[in-house]
């Protein structure tokens, strides 16, 4: 085999699509473009949301109340059973739990779920524990530490 002898596999290539070519093409005409107006001129482009001049949707309906997504706390999960993965006795953080896999992406902190059962005991700190994580953890003799939370200040009087 020659390099002038390579091509690709059937299939892999296709043929553009030539507009305008006349009626029988099946792209003639119009080109594909539908009627006249201002879709039909080249270069154009309509923004998203655009209506003709007609109030938007988008700003006709009504806005009101508070919306708390920005503000709110987002933490990976991680259930107790993939927990496993750790050897006897040894201290799970997020660096350990980032670096075996189990918790990716960004995220305010992790919190473990009381999913699945827990063989070994552990030293488990985390952002947040289930209820049901917890009693797991420390029934297996394991500790549990809660990291990483900023402290709530009371409202004021």
């Amino acid at each position: 085999m020659r390099l002038h002898n390579l091509k690709p596999r059937p299939g892999a290539k296709h043929r553009r699509k030539r507009l305008g070519q006349g009626e029988s093409s099946g792209r003639g005409k119009t080109a594909g473009r539908g009627g006249k107006g201002q879709t039909a001129r080249s270069g154009s482009s309509i923004r998203i949301g655009f209506e003709g001049g007609q109030m938007p949707l988008m700003r006709r309906i009504p806005k009101r109340g508070f919306n708390n997504t920005a503000f709110e706390t987002r933490y990976i999960a991680v259930n107790v059973s993939d927990l496993n993965v750790f050897d006897n006795g040894a201290t799970v953080d997020e660096t350990a739990l980032r670096s075996v896999g189990l918790a990716n992406g960004p995220g305010d902190g992790i919190k473990i779920l009381g999913t699945g059962e827990l063989s070994k005991k552990l030293n488990v700190s985390a952002s947040a524990f289930s209820a049901s994580a917890k009693t797991k953890i420390e029934a297996k003799g394991g500790k549990v530490e809660v990291v990483g939370r900023k402290a709530v200040a009371p409202a004021k009087a």
